[in-house]
C-alpha cells in the first residue's frame, strides 16, 4: 500500500510561482511513474505532468515551458515547480503514483492552488 502526502498549494498572484511536493510512503518508488493531475472548478481531472522512474517527462501543452516536474528517488518524493501562474491554473492538484510492476494506481488527497489578483 502506498500513501501519497502532498504539500505546497496555496494562494498566489498571477505571474507568481509555487512548488508542490508529494511524498510516497510505502511501496517501491523505483518502479513508479509519478504524476500530477489537476481538476479545475466544474471541469474534469486532467494530466498536468508525469515522470518515469528513469526521469523521462511528459507535460500537458498548457503548462509546457512553465511547469517542471522532478523526482528525488532517495526521498521518494516528486515535485512540481509552477512558474508564470495564471488564473486558468486554479485547480485542485492531485499527486498520482502508478506502479509499473503491480499496475496499481494511487492518489493523493489533493492540494488547492488558487491564482487570483
Amino acid at each position: 500500500q502506498v500513501e501519497l502526502v502532498e504539500s505546497g498549494g496555496g494562494l498566489v498572484q498571477p505571474g507568481g510561482s509555487l512548488r508542490l511536493s508529494c511524498a510516497a510512503l510505502g511501496g517501491s518508488f523505483g518502479f513508479v511513474v509519478m504524476g500530477w493531475y489537476r481538476q479545475p472548478p466544474g471541469k474534469q481531472r486532467e494530466l498536468v505532468a508525469r515522470i518515469t522512474p528513469g526521469a523521462s517527462t511528459d507535460y500537458a501543452d498548457s503548462v509546457k515551458a512553465r511547469f517542471t516536474i522532478s523526482r528525488d528517488n532517495t526521498k521518494s518524493t516528486v515535485y512540481l515547480r509552477m512558474n508564470s501562474l495564471s488564473p486558468e491554473d486554479t485547480a485542485v492538484y492531485y499527486c498520482n503514483a502508478y506502479n509499473l510492476v503491480t499496475q496499481q494506481d494511487y492518489w493523493g488527497q489533493g492540494t488547492q492552488v488558487t491564482v487570483v489578483s
